[in-house]
């Protein structure tokens, strides 16, 4: 399997395509390279038959701290074209069972693409968030859409408007999580679902996973268009350029002079 970053690795076993997000330094926050070879991986994989199920992870403790601000501060497009779409695009239409190992720091996207796997395990350190308001941004991945039909309108409220952390216990009470396990054993959890999963018809289980999303795919689709072009009038306004530079300056944000 061909990967043109290397921080994301990848390799193929047992007909499950794992990929890792491999960038310890920074607790694995993405880069648009690392979106975009994400985005590559599971293009490639969709029409692969040689890969039945997907398992993604993090190394080193972490899931994903979420988007590379320095990236975002540097101009880069959330739009359409985006990396960050493509990838976006690219999980949300994988015919195949994807299966993700949660350790560490789930933050931004590290939570919102959990709501398009089909299966998640969270180690006992996993620590989940969706800062998008603390950022002066707004729900990405169709987080506005998905949440509340998940947790209810009160819940979803908490978690994006306060931008509220939980842990793996959590997680699995809302839905969001299959299990909480041990931390030293999500991955292997979640490599047996996958692997399960892949010795499978495959056909049958494509199609399961098409039936289960019949009804929000279109809708849900919409909402991530929606939202994205609300993103990226975020990004360039003041309120995140405040709390951008205040995270790098490690201070409160201050959003006093903001009407």
């Amino acid at each position: 399997m061909k990967n043109s970053c290397a921080e994301i690795q990848a390799q193929v076993a047992e007909r499950v395509l794992e990929i890792t997000i491999n960038r310890p330094q920074r607790k694995n926050a993405l880069t648009m390279a690392m979106y975009s070879a994400m985005a590559e991986l599971l293009n490639s994989a969709a029409g692969d038959a040689e890969v039945r199920a997907v398992v993604i992870s993090g190394t080193q403790g972490a899931f994903t701290s979420g988007n590379d601000l320095t990236d975002f501060l540097g101009g880069s497009a959330s739009g359409t074209e985006s990396p960050v779409f493509q990838f976006m695009a690219a999980l949300y239409d994988f015919p195949k069972p994807v299966v993700a190992a949660i350790n560490g720091p789930a933050v931004g996207i590290g939570t919102t693409m959990l709501l398009h796997c089909d299966m998640a395990f969270a180690g006992s350190d996993a620590m989940f968030q969706m800062p998008f308001v603390n950022l002066g941004l707004c729900p990405e991945y169709a987080s506005s859409y998905f949440l509340p039909r998940m947790v209810g309108h009160a819940k979803a409220s908490e978690l994006l408007l306060l931008g509220k952390r939980f842990g793996a216990d959590e997680a699995v009470a809302m839905g969001i999580c299959n299990a909480a396990v041990p931390a030293d054993e999500a991955l292997d959890r979640a490599r047996a679902a996958a692997t399960e999963m892949a010795g499978r018809a495959p056909e049958a289980v494509r199609l399961t996973k098409q039936l289960l999303r019949r009804g929000t795919r279109a809708t849900g689709m919409e909402v991530i268009r929606n939202e994205a072009g609300h993103f990226q009038e975020r990004l360039a306004s003041e309120e995140f350029r405040e709390a951008a530079t205040a995270f790098m300056e490690k201070r409160p944000a201050d959003f006093s002079r903001f009407e």
